[in-house]
C-alpha cells in the first residue's frame, strides 16, 4: 500500500495519488518552496530598501528632472543602501554606468561619490 509523501499514513483512492490529503499536498509543497521563497523574500525586501532611500533622497527634485544629486556612498550606506543589489544596469553613450533600482539610479563618481538620477524614460513593454 502506498504512503503519503508528508506525513507516511496510507494513502486510499487512486493508485497515482501521492498524498492523502490537500493539507499534507500543500504542506509538503511549501517546504519544498521555502528555502527559495525566503531568499526571494529578502531579496525584494533589499530591494524595497534601496528603493525607498534612493527616492527620499531625490524626493526634492522629483519636478526637475535634469537635476541630479550628489552623494557619498557611505551616507548612502549608513541609510541603509546596500550596493550590492539593483534591478538594471544602463551604460549610456559616453560609457558611463548607471545602476537603477527601479526607476531611481545612482552613478558612481571620483572620490567615493554618487550622483543619484530618476529615469526619465519609461521602459518598454
Amino acid at each position: 500500500m502506498k504512503t503519503c509523501l508528508e506525513c507516511i499514513n496510507p494513502i486510499k483512492g487512486r493508485t497515482d495519488k501521492k498524498f492523502c490529503s490537500d493539507a499534507c499536498r500543500n504542506n509538503f509543497n511549501n517546504r519544498q518552496k521555502s528555502d527559495v521563497t525566503t531568499k526571494m523574500r529578502q531579496i525584494n525586501s533589499i530591494l524595497k530598501k534601496n528603493h525607498k532611500v534612493l527616492s527620499s533622497m531625490l524626493l526634492n527634485v522629483r519636478d526637475m528632472p535634469n537635476e541630479k544629486i550628489k552623494l557619498s556612498k557611505d551616507r548612502l550606506f549608513e541609510l541603509g543602501f546596500n550596493f550590492n543589489y539593483f534591478t538594471n544596469i544602463y551604460t549610456n553613450k559616453k560609457g558611463m554606468t548607471y545602476y537603477y533600482c527601479y526607476e531611481y539610479g545612482y552613478l558612481p563618481i571620483e572620490n567615493n561619490y554618487c550622483f543619484l538620477v530618476k529615469r526619465r524614460e519609461e521602459l518598454a513593454e
